[in-house]
This record gives C-alpha cells, structure tokens and sequence, in this order.
C-alpha cells in the first residue's frame, strides 16, 4: 500500500527537512515509501551520491535511468561501474520509439529542429510510464545548479506524474558534492575532467569554457536549458510508436 499523503503533509514534511542532512531526508523516504520509493538518476555527480547515501539506508533501491540511445560511452561505461560497486541493479528506460521511428515521424536530428519534442519522446514520456505504481521519486536537482533550480524544494507534489518528489541534495553545493565523492572514491563520469560540468545526449552537450555556467553546455546555442522532466516544456500527449 502506498502511503497517502495530504498537499498539507508535504508542505509539512518540507518545512521540517529544509536544512536537513540528505541522509534523513532519504531515511524519511525510506520509512515513509518502503518499496514505492524511486531514485531516478542520469550518473551525475549528485545522483552517485545520493544512490551511495540511499544504499546505506537501504539495501532495496527501485533505480531508474533514461537511456536515450544518444548517452556517452563513458556514461554507459560509468553506469555498469557504479551497477557493480553499489550492488544494484539499474533499470533503463527506454523510448517507445527508437531513433530510427523518430526519424521518420518527425525527420531526422530532432534534436536540432525541436529539442523540446526530442527530450519529451525519449526522457518525459518514457519516465513517466517506468514512474507508474511508485509513491515517490528522488532527483539530484540542486539549488546551485541554475537559477531555475535557486527554489527547488526538498519535499514537493509531482502533478505531471502524480506522486511526490524528492530533491535531497537540493541545499547542497558542487564543492560539497566533490567533497563526498573523493572522500568515500566514488567514481564518477570521465567527461568530467575534459570540460563537461553536466552530462546528457551526445548530440546536445558540449565543453564548458572557464567562467561559463556550468549548464552552458547543454543545448549550447538555444534557450533550452531543461530536457523537461522537471519542467513542463510540452504538454503531455500520447506517444506511440509504430
């Protein structure tokens, strides 16, 4: 049975965990959710961090990612990585559609004509079907991050796919988070160390250059700066493949 909570009890809960260490965040998850409890992560620094924080709490992790078809070798790589260390097992969703139906809906290198359309096909829709049946989500989502990040709560409802989510990390600093990860040698993604302060599809990520924000590479030379899991960028609509 999934707990039921009121839109009260999670103002609730997040005024009561804002400043919290991440752990009890997660452990007020973990108590709270039992087994409908998610983590959804892209291997993003604060995302292996948190599945390391997670796997102390508990031995049980429902973990999700998005494979697009379009991910680094080294994200791949880095997956199969952190699959072993932790213990886990990591379910990879995947897009109805593959690249090759995309294509011929709707032309090819969707992602130059219409981002938005391409994160939704192949990142919304899919994580909202895997996302069926679970109480709750975890993200890696920052305060940090972006100015459009500066407000993210730690305890929120999730309208879009109607259940609650998690931000953990949210108070969290980029140092802070490095600081974790070298101090337990965590691994993390090799893209790193060559200029990529965030990591997505191949097709729409791109170095940083010093001083830039580090969320300039993603969909470098558009106003995109979210693939739309977070944000509502298209409205929902069925997509099938055929």
């Amino acid at each position: 049975m999934q707990p039921t909570l009121s839109l009260d009890d999670i103002a609730a809960a997040n005024q009561a965990l804002e400043g919290a260490y991440p752990q009890k965040v997660l452990r007020w998850a973990v108590d709270t959710f039992g087994d409908s409890l998610a983590i959804v992560t892209s291997f993003q620094p604060t995302g292996i961090v948190t599945l390391h924080m997670l796997k102390q709490i508990t031995p049980n992790l429902n973990v999700f990612t998005l494979d697009t078809g379009l991910l680094f070798p080294e994200t791949l790589c880095l997956m199969d990585e952190v699959e072993s260390l932790l213990d886990i097992q990591v379910n990879r969703v995947k897009s109805e559609f593959s690249l090759a139906q995309q294509a011929r809906h709707y032309g090819s290198n969707l992602w130059e004509k219409d981002p938005d359309r391409c994160c939704h096909i192949r990142k919304t829709v899919p994580l909202k079907q895997a996302l069926n049946g679970y109480g709750a989500w975890v993200t890696g989502l920052r305060r940090d991050q972006s100015e459009g990040r500066s407000d993210t709560p730690i305890v929120s409802w999730d309208a879009r796919n109607g259940m609650v989510k998690l931000s953990p990390l949210a108070t969290w600093t980029e140092q802070m988070i490095w600081t974790y990860i070298e101090a337990y040698e965590l691994p993390f993604n090799t893209l790193h160390e060559r200029g990529y302060p965030t990591i997505g599809c191949y097709t729409c990520t791109h170095p940083v250059a010093e001083g830039q924000d580090s969320r300039a590479g993603r969909w470098a030379g558009s106003t995109k700066t979210e693939c739309g899991i977070h944000v509502n960028l298209i409205e929902d609509e069925q997509v099938k493949a055929s």
